[in-house]
């Protein structure tokens, strides 16, 4: 296994593995790995795990396998939490010049595909990003049974339900203790 390049955290110059039989393959090591995940999101622990370039008859065949976790906050009581993600990635990178003649090819039959850089480098740093933002739970939990709030004072009620008596009630929601329904259901006011 051989380690990461200093120059780009998720980015490895592949020239020597595009010259290789298929079936060739690199393993990296990825180690102490901050990426900037935007405005919106936060690392809490740097990446780390492992990445296998295995050569292809077309390119190269990408397998990803990271360990991190997220700095966020739990939805129902707003405590920071840590929320772990294990990623697993599998692509296929394709070069963007031809490897005999050095002429760029035409990407437009596949302009999603991952492509290698002018210089036979593969940079992932992209591809993890958008794995994170899949992996990225829609409603973080600090506990699974976690009870949020209390609707009145907005403390968290992670000690039980708390009692507030008819006084608590929030003044400009006074006037709907007026109301009534009778027993057909329509309003009454007392």
């Amino acid at each position: 296994m051989t380690t990461r390049p200093a120059t780009s955290p998720l980015a490895w110059n592949v020239a020597a593995l595009l010259t290789e039989s298929p079936g060739s393959t690199r393993d990296y090591l990825v180690a102490g790995v901050i990426i900037d995940l935007g405005d919106d999101l936060r690392l809490a622990d740097p990446l780390e795990g492992r990445v296998r370039l295995s050569r292809t008859n077309r390119g190269l065949i990408v397998q990803a396998d990271l360990d991190t976790s997220l700095d966020t906050q739990c939805s129902r009581c707003l405590r920071d939490i840590e929320v772990p993600l294990q990623l697993h990635i599998e692509e296929e990178a394709l070069p963007s010049l031809d490897l005999q003649t050095g002429v760029p090819l035409d990407t437009s039959a596949e302009p999603d595909a991952l492509r290698l850089s002018d210089h036979h480098e593969l940079d992932i740093e992209q591809t993890v990003r958008e794995a994170i933002l899949l992996a990225e739970p829609i409603a973080p939990l600090c506990e699974p049974d976690c009870p949020g709030l209390c609707a009145v004072c907005g403390e968290r009620l992670t000690s039980g339900p708390h009692d507030h008596g008819e006084d608590a009630i929030d003044p400009r929601l006074a006037v709907l203790r007026a109301l009534k329904l009778d027993d057909d259901g329509a309003d009454q006011a007392e």
